[in-house]
């Protein structure tokens, strides 16, 4: 199986099991998996977040994601458990259809590793 394949099945099998968890089934777009590993990564999942939180989330939860192809490093954790990241590496300029490639790759990868899928 060619490795686009198999990134496409592993997609489609996280965004089955997180829409079911977190959606009632109605399927998660990128930006809502961005989301979740954010409240995830900050690990104050029931807690309310106001917009501008909601955007540094998303934003500790793309360079998590990152932090393997060596992009960011967790730099430190403020004293109310948000994570901070440094970038290590600029990012490359890509197209917007290889930037979801990349970011669904790197999504996939963290799931991989937390054993939530296989």
């Amino acid at each position: 199986m060619s490795r686009d394949q198999e990134l496409k099945q592993r997609w489609a099998l996280l965004v089955e099991k997180l829409s079911a968890q977190f959606a009632d089934g109605d399927p998660l777009d990128l930006d809502a998996i961005i989301y979740l590993i954010g409240v995830q990564e900050l690990g104050q999942l029931h807690r309310q977040f106001k917009k501008d939180q909601k955007l540094d989330l998303m934003h500790i939860a793309i360079c998590k994601v990152l932090v393997p192809y060596g992009y960011y490093e967790l730099d430190f954790v403020d004293d109310e458990g948000w994570p901070h990241y440094k970038a290590l590496e600029e990012l490359p300029h890509l197209k917007a259809g290889e930037q979801s490639l990349l970011m669904k790759e790197a999504i996939v990868n963290y799931f991989l590793e937390a054993e939530f899928i296989s």
